[in-house]
């Protein structure tokens, strides 16, 4: 199976992968998002779907149901370690959320499609590691100084009297120091993976490695990957490795890719006699990648998908959508209007990033576009209802209500109209109805978004084009997203005929 790298060119960060007898599975960061703890399944590393979610509702406050006016963004869970040991799949993670609690969370299933039980274990272990020495757990965590603690056998919190040391301390940084720890016992030497940022020379995210004899001995190491695939200096690195049934053994990191996030890449490795690790060929990223599948004749799902919202109740949505952040589900319907989703509204908000039971899924590079029909005859004054290219830099074309008429707009961040959002383009509607398009285009991080609606069956731009930003503030790739909000007075809604998603249109 051979295919370009990086393999999948959409948001999918903060990676860890295990092999399970011939499937692979991997886990990353969801931050704010409803469902959230995404795991993929895969049969060959490079060909990927999602097998299932670890929670609806990780924490039921506030801010992780958007209704404090500010949200979780850039927080929520992230960087978790995955793990399967004695039948038991378990993933550790933090939300920042919940930092000032001092602790982190700890998933286990004995199936990948769970069911998942959560439980809170003692300690705020940031970008940590799981490993099992036996039956003895310990966890790796930290940024600059990396800890190794052990933990009590039930995981529920350090071990008294047990291992609790700095093993790693990083000096030579930039701007980041050592994290994103990744430990695993190999050849009966101990490794720990992390990435930092170099002072000196390329001045780029860079995979590093640290090994020892043992558990709690000295442990040396040293960088082993610092390359851009010649991609606007944005290193890769950061990830989990993994073996395949046939003794090979892999990287999954991944690489800054711009507006659309960071994306994992594929990196073959091998161990030297010596036992240092060797990533890459000849110090660089492979642009193509070949491997051997497990199930060679498999079908993959999708990790995007149109859909024409022909279901039964809200529950049956495809893996793809997430929401932006924990829904109120009496607000949406899929039985008031059969084959269309229904979204009310229930509070007043500023713009569109605090919309509630907004609906959404990844952009994919290099091209992507997204329609969909929106019925807004449900509007009150001062509502909205569309698509948004959506991060902080959001760019919005969809429908308002304004003096009992209807308009089509496009709208970006900014504080005119009381604060809804700069308005860059306006067309009245003679009817309820209209169709709307986003186009972003990722390429070489090109970066831009164009907004449509369709005129006598035509598509015409609408608007200004949007220069798309990854912003550390929401710290995730754009996504197409769904939504309906109201700035004057609550209890309108809107109705969504269809999502119709294309990928690498020009």
């Amino acid at each position: 199976m051979k295919k370009n790298n990086p393999i999948i060119w959409a948001d999918i960060p903060d990676v860890d992968i295990i092999r399970v007898d011939d499937t692979y599975y991997m886990v990353s960061t969801t931050m704010h998002l409803s469902p959230g703890g995404v795991i993929f399944r895969s049969y060959d590393l490079i060909h990927w779907e999602i097998a299932t979610y670890l929670y609806d509702i990780l924490e039921d406050s506030e801010g992780e149901r958007l209704t404090d006016g500010r949200g979780i963004y850039g927080a929520g869970m992230w960087a978790a370690t995955l793990r399967h040991h004695n039948g038991k799949f378990y993933v550790i993670f933090v939300a920042n959320d919940t930092r000032n609690q001092n602790i982190s969370f700890l998933f286990t299933s004995e199936s990948i499609n769970g069911p998942w039980e959560k439980r809170k274990i003692k300690g705020f272990y940031h970008d940590c590691s799981l490993y099992f020495e036996g039956d003895r757990p310990f966890i790796v965590s930290g940024g600059g100084d990396l800890r190794l603690v052990e933990m009590k056998p039930d995981l529920s919190e350090p071990l008294p009297g047990g291992t609790d040391m700095i093993i790693i301390r990083d000096r030579d940084y930039v701007g980041l120091r050592a994290e994103g720890s990744h430990m695993y016992k190999i050849n009966g030497k101990y490794y720990v993976f992390a990435i930092h940022w170099l002072r000196y020379g390329s001045k780029r995210r860079t995979e590093l490695c640290y090994f020892s004899d043992k558990i709690d001995g000295e442990y040396v190491g040293a960088n082993i990957l610092d390359d851009d695939m010649g991609y606007h200096n944005a290193g890769v690195a950061q990830g989990g490795i993994v073996d395949t049934p046939d003794g090979d053994w892999y990287a999954m990191l991944f690489q800054d890719h711009g507006a659309v996030g960071r994306i994992p890449v594929l990196v073959p490795m091998h161990f030297e006699e010596d036992g240092w690790p060797v990533f890459g060929i000849d110090g660089k990223v492979p642009h193509y990648i070949e491997t051997k599948s497990t199930r060679p004749d498999y079908v993959y799902s999708p990790i995007v998908c149109s859909d024409e919202f022909e279901y039964a109740d809200e529950d049956s949505l495809p893996a793809p959508w997430q929401w932006n952040h924990i829904p109120d589900k009496s607000l949406v319907s899929f039985q008031e209007r059969p084959g269309w989703l229904r979204v009310r509204t229930a509070r007043v908000v500023k713009n569109v990033t605090l919309a509630q039971n907004s609906l959404g899924q990844r952009t994919m590079g290099p091209i992507c576009e997204a329609e969909t029909l929106v019925d807004a005859s449900g509007l009150k004054d001062g509502d909205f209802a569309g698509i948004s290219a959506f991060q902080s830099n959001y760019g919005f074309v969809g429908v308002t209500r304004e003096d009992g008429q209807l308009y089509a707009v496009m709208l970006g961040v900014g504080e005119e109209h009381g604060g809804y959002g700069k308005e860059y383009g306006r067309v009245p509607l003679t009817g309820s109805t209209v169709e709307l398009k986003v186009h972003c285009n990722f390429d070489d991080n090109i970066d831009i978004a164009e907004f449509f609606i369709k005129k006598d069956g035509e598509w015409v731009k609408l608007g200004a084009d949007l220069h798309m930003l990854y912003t550390l503030d929401h710290f995730m790739g754009y996504r197409f997203v769904l939504s309906c909000f109201s700035t004057k007075t609550a209890g309108g809604h809107a109705d969504f005929d269809y999502f119709r998603y294309s990928l690498d249109k020009q």
